[in-house]
């Protein structure tokens, strides 16, 4: 197991648009078969699979991965606790995304309504 002071070292995730299991270990600094596993306890984790069932994990599963590597070494979260936060980040984020659009919306109903009345 990796010690927390580690864990600030990871290095930077660099700009391509799929990585391997092997580039994806090296990166988070998990071993591949801890990967596989996390897949199956972790739902939001669900890399796209090709010829011969390899994965191929694309930058928003690099960066979930160290989200998970995170709660559970250096918070010291279990799996089903670490599995919790992560859904409720989720929902928060898409209510962030929601309030966002509808502020986006009003600003340009009003920006018509500006219009119209002249």
């Amino acid at each position: 197991m990796l010690e927390p002071a580690q864990n600030s070292e990871l290095p930077a995730i660099p700009s391509k648009r799929y990585f391997t299991i092997g580039e994806v270990s090296d990166l988070c600094a998990v071993k591949p078969h801890v990967l596989r596993y996390w897949e199956q306890e972790f739902p939001q984790l669900r890399p796209l699979k090709r010829r011969g069932n390899r994965r191929y994990y694309q930058r928003q599963d690099v960066i979930l991965i160290r989200q998970i590597r995170s709660l559970l070494y250096e918070h010291g979260f279990t799996i089903s606790g670490a599995r919790q936060r992560l859904s409720g980040d989720e929902a928060r984020e898409d209510s962030n995304q929601s309030q966002q659009i509808i502020r986006q919306l009003c600003a340009e109903l009003e920006k018509v309504r500006d219009l119209l009345r002249r």
